[in-house]
């Protein structure tokens, strides 16, 4: 079973990738482009170039379609990551202790999915690995064309 399981743990964590980005792309669209709710649920949009809350947007927006898209995970998924941390630390935490009973519970959990992804990566079905196979492909038709000098 263990196995079995280790088999598919690369799918499994594209699957997960997918699902964090595109929920996080989600929340960028929403606050800059009003849709899905607008921001904070309101129907509107945050005013262009407001600190923090419109860089933050834009973060999510670009962020997460790249994690989404499994292009440049591991960078994307550390800025993800840090936006998240600050916006837990700077937004939440100084109405409570706890996420729970201050609203930080979105901004806590994907701090860390996006953590959890800059040390495991892309896994499959990400433009990661189309790129990595290509470059590695190109690396060892040039070594092998490569004419040795006498």
């Amino acid at each position: 079973m263990t196995a079995r399981l280790n088999s598919a743990q690369p799918y499994a964590l594209g699957l997960f990738r997918i699902v964090v980005g595109l929920l996080f792309a989600c929340h960028g669209a929403a606050s800059l482009f009003g849709v899905l709710g607008g921001a904070a649920g309101t129907g509107g949009t945050i005013e262009a170039g407001s600190w923090p809350g419109w860089y933050a947007a834009v973060i999510q927006l670009v962020g997460g379609t790249l994690v989404l898209l499994g292009l440049g995970t591991r960078a994307a998924a550390f800025i993800a990551s840090g936006s998240m941390a600050y916006a837990y630390f700077t937004e939440h935490q100084s109405e409570a202790l706890w996420p729970l009973e201050n609203g930080g519970e979105p901004s806590a959990m994907f701090c860390w999915a996006f953590l959890l992804l800059v040390f495991t990566g892309s896994g499959a079905l990400g433009l990661d690995r189309l790129f990595a196979k290509r470059s590695t492909a190109n690396e060892q038709q040039a070594v092998e064309h490569t004419p040795v000098a006498a």
